[in-house]
């Protein structure tokens, strides 16, 4: 396994009642990957494959040849969901989480914002005959825009209401050709009057189209994990490619090989669309590791994976999928936890709390429309308890999740959640804090208030606790006896700073341990899991 950077240990000099606990320095149970969830793609003038990431705030440069990966454009600017070229070479992209669209005319050139307050502002591409610029919103609104190249004027609204118009291309005709999400379609809009005609159905979920040089429009289905083609002949609709599910977007090149993006495997595959013929430029086993959790009995580590859900051994490191993204009912996992026969996922991105029966991994039940769900624990009579970043409270489900009750509230930026050995509730937040929460009376006491940025948490023994202070790029061990406190690994990959639209905590990091006492936690600078031995 490839070993991180060496992390400064501090372990020689703790205190007599910490008990001189120390890990080895952190192996890589699951390799690192270039990417944060991978979503648009574009191929410019100069031939560069150009790829962007919401979560990872960036869009990268990717080699055509090697499948190396490199920054082009970094946080906070770079936030890009989709890339578009124009006919002289101009770049535009669209920050889904920020509602802001960004224009550079060329390399050295000056970022510039041509339009701002577009939540959910997601694909976006350029008439390459006249220059015009379109985007449009999806998940968080439905409507697609012209907007002014010179960001003076507001957005003009062509229509609103299509469907989830997402991955678009122009057409020579001067159409605009899309995906209708949410409706199972392919349609063209006229952006002169918004007229739309459908011109493909029967697929799943659709998610991008794309003209090769003969004006075949191709179309990646996320749900079906396949690429296929409208014949620019008859429309025919056949099957070029069988991928994997969650794929996200797609380019062409002027060889017309495709290149497509996969959120969940961090991947891009480029497909010969005549032979079908693939090959993964780069790829990771993880998209973005945040909550973790350990079946001790089993020896397997959940991992909730933003973009999939998935369990690794942790004894080969081996991953196994068991939800991804738009392939699966899975709901942008940001914290996972083990109850006795369940499995809680929580997401803050989509305001949800999704339980899965162990048994089989089925789902349970599903609650929506939640203010920043952070973290849900089940208590020993089946309750759940869970933390809600947005407000700032807990409150306690009942066992058939029908009844809520507020246990706690005036919490600041709870992030992570525990059930301690003593039944209580153990809470990292977001203002610096590490926190009990009686269950009982709801009475919270603060056990430190000067962490830097306190993420993910596991209890050692009855009166200690590992904490990830992710702006100082630390685990610290807690004390709660004796009040002491100290470094137990330093230097690590973690502390990626929160893009526009995320929640201070950004990508969560999660600590876990195994039976064994081995530390777990997942790198949101490099999406590695890594593995700390117990000495």
């Amino acid at each position: 396994m490839p070993c991180l950077r060496p992390a400064l240990l501090l372990t020689a000099a703790l205190a007599t009642s910490i008990h001189a606990a120390s890990w080895t320095a952190p192996d890589a149970l699951v390799a690192p990957s270039a990417f944060k969830g991978v979503h648009g793609l574009a191929i410019d003038q100069q031939g560069r494959l150009l790829a962007g990431s919401v979560v990872g705030n960036s869009i990268y440069q990717v080699d055509r040849d090697s499948g190396d990966v490199s920054i082009l454009i970094g946080p906070d600017k770079g936030q890009a969901d989709d890339i578009a070229i124009g006919p002289k070479g101009e770049m535009a992209w669209t920050g889904f989480q920020s509602g802001r669209i960004f224009y550079r005319a060329h390399d050295d050139a000056e970022i510039i914002q041509l339009a701002d307050g577009l939540p959910g502002i997601n694909s976006i591409a350029f008439n390459l005959d006249t220059g015009a610029l379109y985007a449009s919103q999806v998940f968080m609104g439905d409507a697609l825009w012209q907007i002014d190249r010179d960001g003076a004027e507001p957005p003009r609204l062509i229509r609103e209401d299509m469907g989830g118009f997402n991955g678009f291309e122009v057409g020579a005709d001067g159409w605009i050709y899309g995906p209708l999400w949410f409706k199972g379609q392919v349609a063209r809009i006229n952006p002169e009057d918004g007229d739309m005609q459908i011109i493909a159905e029967g697929l799943q979920i659709p998610a991008a189209v794309n003209f090769d040089s003969k004006g075949n429009l191709f179309v990646v289905d996320t749900r079906a994990g396949e690429l296929l083609r409208i014949s620019a002949d008859d429309r025919e609709l056949t099957r070029v490619a069988t991928l994997a599910t969650a794929l996200d977007n797609l380019a062409v090149a002027a060889d017309d090989r495709i290149y497509v993006s996969n959120m969940a495997d961090n991947s891009i595959t480029r497909v010969n669309p005549l032979s079908g013929e693939t090959r993964v430029l780069t790829r990771g086993d993880l998209a973005v590791p945040a909550g973790l959790a350990v079946d001790q009995n089993n020896r397997q580590l959940y991992v909730a994976d933003i973009f999939a859900f998935r369990r690794v051994d942790l004894a080969s490191g081996k991953v196994t999928d068991i939800r991804r993204a738009h392939g699966d009912d899975i709901e942008y996992p940001t914290g996972v936890s083990l109850g006795a026969e369940r499995i809680l996922l929580t997401s803050f991105a989509d305001g949800s709390l999704q339980i899965l029966r162990r048994s089989d991994y089925s789902t349970e039940a599903k609650i929506h429309d939640l203010p920043a769900p952070t973290a849900a624990v089940e208590l020993p009579d089946g309750r759940i308890a869970l933390s809600l970043m947005a407000t700032g409270e807990i409150f306690l489900l009942d066992a058939d999740l029908q009844q809520r009750t507020s246990l706690a509230s005036d919490l600041h930026g709870p992030v992570s959640m525990q059930l301690g050995q003593d039944g209580a509730l153990y809470l990292t937040e977001a203002a610096g804090l590490f926190s009990r929460v009686d269950v009982d009376s709801g009475k919270v006491e603060r056990l430190a208030t000067d962490l830097a940025m306190p993420e993910g948490l596991v209890q050692l023994s009855a009166d200690q606790w590992l904490v990830a202070e992710t702006a100082k790029q630390q685990v610290s061990l807690i004390d709660l006896a004796t009040g002491e406190r100290q470094v137990i690994a330093a230097d690590l990959p973690i502390g990626f700073p929160a893009g526009p639209g995320m929640p201070p905590s950004g990508i969560p990091t999660g600590l876990a341990l195994d039976a064994s006492g081995n530390l777990y936690f997942g790198s949101d600078l490099d999406n590695g899991l890594y593995r700390m031995a117990r000495e």
